[in-house]
């Protein structure tokens, strides 16, 4: 039992639906979560399409005060955690409180609210600049506001490695129960950036889609028309604990983080190196911690981005530590359907793999029509398949190089 971490419980706030259960019926049901913006005026942007959350309703999670001083990823991170402590029926008061930490990725924060408060001090002046400015944009207030709200003293971060960071937190996590520095974690990701400047910025990078005509069709991981990703926005939060401390309290074992591999590719500041090299050392140094030959990894959440590199150097990076086994493992990338969710992506995939295993149904990859040669592995096309699934990894790659790996398995006593 010692240095065991299970998952007891998981929260979801997505393009998809608002709980998990609404995200995995979108999953297999291959719905596309990606349609034109609603939120602002589109109309001088080349890019008019993203995945936004739908219907979210802050108030069911927050007091309308508390909400005018949060802004939209803290807001999407209360939500999701709320959930997950729920499921896991982790009650935190002065006897455990001291044991259980937070760690939330994000790799933009409060974007939004830096820029309605820079049009306040240009248009309005310094004396009106909100005092809540600071505490509102800053991307750790996303773990802080939910250690405060529930009352958790341990370790208390942000992970922020770009695309990697919602895996990052659940990893760090992971690390730190491992340690024994505390006994539950509350771990994921959250990211709110569907907004006109990010929009903009990536358009300026030739990094996402526009194919306009055709929403639902944009997010087309591995196939040979893929033009670049789907901006989307979220949270998902995992409560990690030791398995000691689930057990004593009788916590709903949902699956068992194996273990956790993280790299950078010093390499550039967008690109991925050659062959996915960094990647590779990710799921080596997972597959090594974890003590698994690959031939015991039942399935592969990838990365998956829809842009022209990140799916030929996944793909050259998975053949490169899978070798012939890599033709035989399915691998999809749920982005397909839910766009990419930036610094949330890592978590929010870490907790499809949990119920991948517990359901037996792989996602599939939507919008595989035209199969790229250079992408030449089973992504699960279009259609979700029955598998029976022991074992999974999923991987989040980021701007800068960063690479983290994730492997999780169904749990069990022995």
């Amino acid at each position: 039992m010692d240095n065991r971490v299970v998952v007891t419980g998981m929260g979801v706030i997505s393009p998809l639906g608002l709980d998990a259960t609404s995200l995995w019926q979108g999953l297999v049901s291959g719905k596309s979560g990606v349609d034109y913006i609603t939120s602002f005026d589109t109309e001088p942007l080349n890019t008019k399409i993203a995945a936004e959350v739908k219907d979210f309703d802050p108030a069911q999670y927050m007091d309308r005060k508390e909400l005018r001083r949060t802004d939209r990823f803290a807001q999407f991170a209360v939500a999701a955690a709320l959930q997950a402590v729920e499921q896991a029926q982790l009650k935190i008061d002065a006897t455990n409180a001291n044991d259980i930490g937070v760690i939330i990725g994000a790799g933009f924060g409060g974007l939004s609210t830096v820029l309605n408060q820079y049009q306040v001090l240009t248009e309005r002046g310094p004396d009106r600049v909100s005092p809540f400015f600071i505490s509102m944009m800053i991307a750790d207030m996303a773990p802080a506001q939910v250690s405060i709200l529930l009352g958790a003293k341990g370790p208390n971060f942000c992970t922020t490695s770009a695309c990697a960071s919602g895996s990052d937190a659940i990893g760090e996590a992971f690390e730190i129960i491992r340690r024994g520095d505390a006994q539950a974690m509350i771990a994921g990701g959250t990211e709110a950036q569907v907004i006109p400047l990010t929009i903009a910025a990536f358009n300026a990078a030739r990094a996402i889609s526009t194919r306009n005509h055709e929403p639902q069709k944009a997010s087309r991981p591995f196939d040979a028309e893929r033009d670049g990703f789907v901006v989307g926005e979220g949270a998902a939060m995992l409560i990690l604990e030791s398995l000691a401390f689930a057990t004593k309290r009788g916590a709903p074992i949902l699956a068992e983080i194996l273990s956790y591999g993280a790299t950078a590719d010093a390499y550039h500041i967008t690109q991925p190196s050659e062959e996915g090299e960094g990647g590779a050392r990710a799921m080596r140094i997972a597959l090594k911690k974890a003590g698994l030959e690959p031939g015991e990894i039942d399935y592969i959440n990838a990365h998956g981005t829809s842009t022209p590199l990140n799916d030929k150097n996944e793909t050259m990076a998975i053949k490169s530590v899978f070798g012939e086994q890599a033709y035989r493992i399915p691998i999809s990338s749920t982005k397909s359907m839910m766009g990419h969710l930036l610094g949330a992506a890592g978590a929010i995939e870490a907790a499809i793999c949990v119920l991948t295993i517990q359901r037996g149904v792989i996602p599939p990859t939507i919008n595989l029509t035209c199969p790229d040669p250079e992408c030449d592995l089973d992504y699960v096309p279009n259609v979700a398949r029955q598998a029976k699934v022991d074992t999974a990894l999923s991987n989040a790659f980021g701007f800068g190089g960063h690479n983290s790996t994730l492997i999780i398995r169904r749990y069990s006593e022995a």
